[in-house]
């Protein structure tokens, strides 16, 4: 098991208001003991101008999906995770619809995790693949 406790994505998306996750109107909606899945609308909020889905929000969508769910296996009371790099290869054009994203773990350690996202269409087709590695840091609330 790579998440600390159970998933609670009642708080999750509690954690979420006010941020860019909620504007773009990402929600959380599974887990398992080393996945986290989350929906992201492609409506105007991430759309490009051209009416695709917009690669930035992919990668936002991915940096969040990863993001808390390396935050799931360390304890938040001492520690937090950030991101160091992330990648994305775009493979699918995407213009309605729910995009889902699923984070998996890769390597979770004392000092770095790498987790792979992979972001699909409603028909289950790749949209988007990438990887993000995190730094496991010391939480400071200063």
């Amino acid at each position: 098991m790579t998440f600390r406790e159970p998933v609670d994505l009642a708080a999750l998306n509690a954690g979420s208001r006010n941020t860019l996750i909620e504007h773009l109107g990402i929600v959380f909606t599974d887990a398992g003991d080393d996945w986290l899945r989350a929906t992201m609308p492609v409506d105007a909020r991430t759309r490009q101008p051209y009416g695709l889905l917009h690669g930035g929000a992919s990668v936002v969508l991915a940096e969040t999906l990863g993001s808390s769910a390396g935050n799931l296996c360390v304890d938040m009371r001492s520690q937090i995770c950030v991101g160091l790099e992330i990648n994305a290869n775009h493979l699918r054009a995407a213009t309605q619809g729910l995009v889902t994203g699923t984070a998996r773990a890769v390597h979770v350690g004392r000092s770095t995790q790498v987790w792979d996202i992979v972001i699909e269409n409603p028909a289950g087709k790749r949209v988007c693949v990438s990887r993000l590695t995190l730094a496991v840091v010391a939480r400071s609330d200063g």
